[in-house]
């Protein structure tokens, strides 16, 4: 298993209960996938550098998690078709 941090960004115009929501959604793929979640840490609403399906701000949220390839591809699969995050990275540390 390798350690990896993963940036995503949530649209703006959600409540914050929803952020909160779709944030512990993403970090249950992971788990149910056999990875071990380090920490998560919501960095809150930001300004993007650009504009990213016509939003000017996004919800910032970094998880830190030991994972197996399974567990990261499953993970992009599903945040690739999630209409409310606007972009994701997936860095191996």
């Amino acid at each position: 298993m390798k350690n990896y941090e993963i940036s995503f960004i949530i649209r703006p115009d959600l409540e914050k209960d929803a952020v909160e929501k779709i944030a512990k959604d993403l970090e249950s793929i992971l788990v149910k996938n056999g990875a071990n979640v380090l920490s998560s840490k919501e960095i809150g609403q930001k300004e993007l550098a650009y504009t990213i399906k016509n939003q000017k701000t996004g919800y910032y949220h970094i998880i830190n998690v030991e994972a197996n390839d399974e567990a990261i591809n499953e993970f992009n699969r599903l945040v690739l078709i999630n209409p409310v995050v606007l972009r994701h990275i997936v860095v191996n540390l």
